[in-house]
């Protein structure tokens, strides 16, 4: 979840149990805020391996354009230009 988001996602289902994950996909979905953000969630149900390591150059290649405020939190992931 985007940690600017988290704020009003959890005003939202406040009080409600979070009993399964439609419940939460349901609650994070119904939310809104005065200025008009509305968020959009679904369920990824698909299985992913876990144990996977990137290499520093992999990662180096990432066209990352971090965000002025909490650079290490708040970033772009940006296509490459191409030449």
């Amino acid at each position: 979840v985007e940690h600017r988001l988290f704020s009003f996602i959890t005003q939202n289902w406040r009080g409600c149990p979070l009993i399964r994950h439609e419940v939460v996909v349901i609650l994070i979905s119904a939310t809104r805020t005065s200025t008009g953000l509305n968020v959009v969630c679904q369920l990824d149900t698909n299985t992913y391996p876990t144990g996977l390591k990137v290499r520093d150059a992999e990662l180096a290649q990432v066209n990352l354009q971090p965000e002025a405020f909490h650079a290490d939190w708040n970033y772009v992931i940006k296509p490459h230009q191409q030449d």
